[in-house]
């Protein structure tokens, strides 16, 4: 279902955005491993969710501030920020224990369960 979808995107939208579906059609034996997981455990290894998340952090607070006095200045606030933002990063990860046994049924040749991933 997902290689067709992504034919009638390209199908669509292929003219407008030709380099996007070239790469995707391209690419689709690797994207598609990404959809042999569940929706939980892809919302857990999806990366770009956390990385925005913290980009939009920064850009929010370095917005308001306008200009700063020095370079220093403004590498000062982003240690700040980024130490204020690190507090989260030590919470547990939603529906880990759903997304470590997949990976391991996935990968357990490569891996043992009790060294963790």
């Amino acid at each position: 279902m997902g290689y067709e979808n992504l034919l009638a995107f390209e199908e669509k939208w292929g003219k407008k955005y030709p380099i996007a579906a070239k790469s995707w059609l391209d690419k689709w034996i690797n994207l598609s491993t990404f959809f042999e997981y569940d929706e939980q455990v892809r919302k857990t290894i999806y990366t770009t969710n956390p990385i925005e998340r913290m980009h939009r952090q920064i850009r929010k607070i370095t917005k308001s501030k306008g200009t700063f006095s020095s370079e220093q200045a403004l590498m000062k606030l982003m240690f700040l920020i980024i130490k204020d933002i690190s507090k989260k990063w030590t919470m547990p990860v939603h529906n880990w224990g759903l997304t470590i046994s997949q990976l391991y049924i996935k990968f357990g040749d490569r891996r043992k369960l009790d060294r963790g991933f």
